[in-house]
């Protein structure tokens, strides 16, 4: 009996009997085994080693807080050049600064300083209620 041969249009390139026959379904499973190790590895580093997903978690917040610092930073510093342009251009900037701080007064002003004054208890200045009523 001959052998029967497939013609050549109808066998695909690489199929499971090809394969076999020229032994290199070993050599596949040595690449796929290569690749699962390669895989394995990467998702050690990835989720454990050097900047894994918990260290780029905590640089985040880092990051996160320093941007709120930068801004509350940046509203004072802009304030403070606020400040600073007005004490160097302007005199009223400085005299209310002066009035406020360190209580200055101008020649020729009054100084009036109003204390509050305790609160007096009600109960004593309530007649009691014998001498009211009148006794005989």
């Amino acid at each position: 009996m001959a052998p029967r041969v497939m013609p050549a249009a109808t066998r695909s390139p690489i199929s499971p009997v090809c394969l076999v026959e020229r032994g290199h379904l070993s050599m596949l499973r040595w690449i796929v085994l290569l690749l699962l190790f390669l895989l394995f590895g990467l998702q050690l580093k990835l989720w454990f080693g050097s900047s894994s997903m918990q260290e780029v978690d905590s640089l985040r917040t880092a990051v996160k807080k320093q941007t709120v610092d930068n801004a509350r930073l940046q509203k004072r510093n802009q304030a403070l050049a606020a400040d600073v342009h007005d004490l160097k251009h302007g005199d009223q900037a400085v005299e209310a600064r002066a009035r406020t701080e360190l209580g200055l007064i101008k020649t020729g002003e009054v100084f009036y300083q109003v204390v509050d004054q305790p609160a007096r208890p009600a109960s004593s200045s309530a007649p009691s209620a014998a001498a009211s009523r009148g006794s005989p």
